[in-house]
């Protein structure tokens, strides 16, 4: 066998070309279908790439990227019989509690009381039900990123005067102000007014869950609204970002000291570090990740055997000019590789194709379906490469058997 040139290449792709341009329905069948693939797998990667930056965004609006969150019990992981014990061994985390907490916090942890329940927020005639009252200290907005997009959140004065003001969400302020401007208009809940001052930028939704039927109030106007809370939920945020883990032990420290438990005895209260909603959005970014090779190995498979047997068909429709050319001098090596390079180009201009479908679908779907997707360029080296290997891949066969084909018995076909 001639050895291996890149003269032999160039050759080879251009006799690849040529047989591509006789049969150009055929040819173009093919890329069809390796664009069919190449476009499912980039709009599938993008998609998935999509959702998992939308989960670790909500996550940090949900739960804040740097905050952690002291409770009586916040360990979704327990059984009923371990949550019983929890409930009944932690004490309520109160107003005092959290006072404390401000005493010995110093510069190093700014911390927020809040107390959540559901409630109807009714304007005029229009109704909004079940949204998620939370009453809180005006630090909430320095602890975690509210997004407040118009207007301004409470203030520390506010709060102290339990001033009936408040900031809602996205789909609150749609709902019951569809036309108008919702700033500084009154709205009732609990049978008390209230005075929108903020309004939130559309959240999206964490764990199935919407955070746009959010209602920020200061927690005393909370308290004079509903009664007394039963236990607060505390959030805590260091002052220097930095050094979030020493923020974590103040707070855990101060309070054990608060329950004056002796070293050794265990924690009357759960403390949640963003670890744990950073480890619970990496699950879900892992787990939407392992779709997508899956997806795209189909895709490309389907393909790979549509091209392998449109190579087949061509090499098999040019049996009698393939034993002219090796009767000729022609070398296997040269015959392998043409066959090879017909299988290779017709993937690669599949490929560019689909890749161009994906780039539309993306475009189009974007503004649609609530998450922001963009087809970024490892994807689409990554597409266009796939689709390459995949022509290889379905070229192999068809060529290795033209390649070895009897050279009198190809003679004799017409």
């Amino acid at each position: 066998m001639k050895p291996f040139t890149w003269n032999l290449v160039v050759a080879g792709i251009s006799e690849a070309l040529a047989t591509m341009r006789s049969r150009p329905l055929r040819a173009l069948l093919a890329s069809l279908a390796m664009a069919a693939a190449v476009a499912a797998t980039a709009v599938v990667q993008t998609t998935l790439d999509g959702l998992a930056r939308e989960a670790r965004a909500t996550s940090a609006r949900a739960f804040g990227s740097d905050s952690f969150v002291i409770a009586k019990v916040a360990t979704s992981t327990l059984s009923r019989r371990e949550l019983a014990q929890k409930l009944e061994r932690n004490p309520h985390i109160t107003r005092a509690d959290v006072r404390f907490l401000d005493t010995v916090a110093g510069t190093r942890v700014m911390y927020a009381a809040t107390s959540q329940r559901t409630a109807d927020v009714v304007a005029g005639g229009r109704r909004f039900e079940n949204a998620t009252i939370s009453g809180t200290q005006a630090t909430l907005f320095e602890i975690r990123d509210v997004g407040v997009e118009n207007g301004r959140p409470f203030t520390r004065t506010e709060e102290t005067s339990a001033a009936p003001v408040i900031v809602v969400g996205r789909g609150i302020v749609d709902a019951l102000f569809p036309a108008g401007d919702p700033l500084g208009a009154t709205v009732r809940i609990g049978n008390r007014a209230f005075r929108i001052v903020g309004i939130q930028a559309q959240q999206g939704t964490a764990g199935g869950a919407s955070l746009d039927r959010y209602v920020w109030m200061p927690l005393m106007a909370f308290e004079r609204t509903f009664g007394p809370v039963g236990t607060l939920q505390v959030f805590a945020k260091a002052y220097d970002v930095s050094r979030t883990t020493a923020a974590e032990d103040r707070a855990r420290a101060s309070m054990r000291a608060r329950r004056h438990l002796s070293p050794g005895a265990p924690d009357t209260f759960d403390l949640i570090t963003p670890e744990a909603s950073r480890g619970f959005v990496a699950a879900i970014t892992e787990r939407l990740g392992a779709a997508g090779p899956p997806i795209a190995l189909m895709a490309l498979l389907a393909a790979i055997v549509v091209v392998t047997n449109t190579t087949l068909v061509s090499v098999t429709q040019r049996t009698h000019e393939i034993g002219v050319r090796r009767a000729l001098g022609a070398p296997r090596i040269s015959v392998l590789l043409e066959t090879m390079a017909e299988s290779s180009v017709i993937a690669i201009v599949g490929g560019a194709i689909g890749v161009l479908i994906a780039a539309a679908v993306v475009a189009a779907a974007s503004g649609r379906v609530g998450v922001p997707l963009a087809l970024e360029w490892p994807t689409l080296a990554g597409s266009l490469a796939a689709a390459a290997v995949a022509g290889v891949a379905a070229g192999w066969y068809p060529a290795r058997r033209a390649a070895s084909l009897n050279v009198i018995t190809a003679l004799r076909q017409e």
